[in-house]
């Protein structure tokens, strides 16, 4: 992921017509590897509830059921839910309300506010840093977060993965071009797999093991 976040930085001052272009096109191979990793934890995350039932609580059902699903949301949201592969026209409404005229809503356009850059860049960012700095540290630090963390099956983010995250938004923050964001997208998604697959704290377990919770 890092290797092909670098190359298209380093493209993006080479030749900024290609990135753009090519290596960032929409339905491209950069979109398709953003998809993938969503895909992986939705798959995930049904495994994890069918074969670990008996150790999960409702709870934790609930939350891994939450994850799946905002996974997959996600996932039709990147691919306007299949309507460039189908190649399904957008109704009137996508056409009125709609800044690039597709089948999602993250590009909508609600009183000339765009959803995209109140939602899912502002507000995200939000969310995104108070998970990667400040949960984790209260995490460790907070018996009654543990607790609450552990018995909902909220997956706790490790410091390589936090540590990944800085160094793509420094990465990201490189790049010459606009369509920066579809590197980040990559990235985020990536290691958003990563955090789920991979989480610091135990999932199924209603507490930590004193060794985790002190190991980094």
């Amino acid at each position: 992921m890092f290797s092909l976040v670098s190359i298209g930085v380093i493209s993006a001052y080479a030749d900024k017509e290609w990135f753009e272009d090519v290596y960032t096109v929409e339905d491209g191979l950069i979109e398709w590897l953003t998809v993938l990793p969503l895909a992986v934890v939705s798959i995930a995350c049904l495994v994890r509830i069918i074969y670990r039932r008996g150790s999960l609580s409702g709870k934790m059902i609930a939350s891994t059921v939450f994850i799946a699903l905002f996974s997959l949301f996600a996932l039709g949201e990147e691919i306007s839910w299949g309507q460039r592969i189908f190649n399904i026209q957008s109704s009137s409404f996508f056409k009125t309300y709609n800044a690039q005229q597709e089948m999602n809503l993250h590009n909508m356009v609600v009183d000339g506010v765009k959803v995209n850059k109140l939602i899912f860049s502002q507000l995200l960012t939000v969310a995104i840093a108070f998970y990667l700095l400040v949960f984790p540290w209260l995490y460790r630090k907070k018996q009654w977060v543990r607790s609450l963390a552990n018995s909902w099956a909220v997956p706790v983010p490790r410091v390589y993965q936090i540590i990944s995250f800085l160094l793509l938004f420094v990465l990201i923050g490189l790049c010459p071009s606009g369509k920066n964001a579809e590197l980040l997208e990559l990235g985020a998604t990536t290691l958003f797999c990563l955090i789920i697959l991979y989480p610091f704290n135990p999932i199924g377990s209603v507490s930590p093991e004193p060794e985790q919770v002190s190991a980094e």
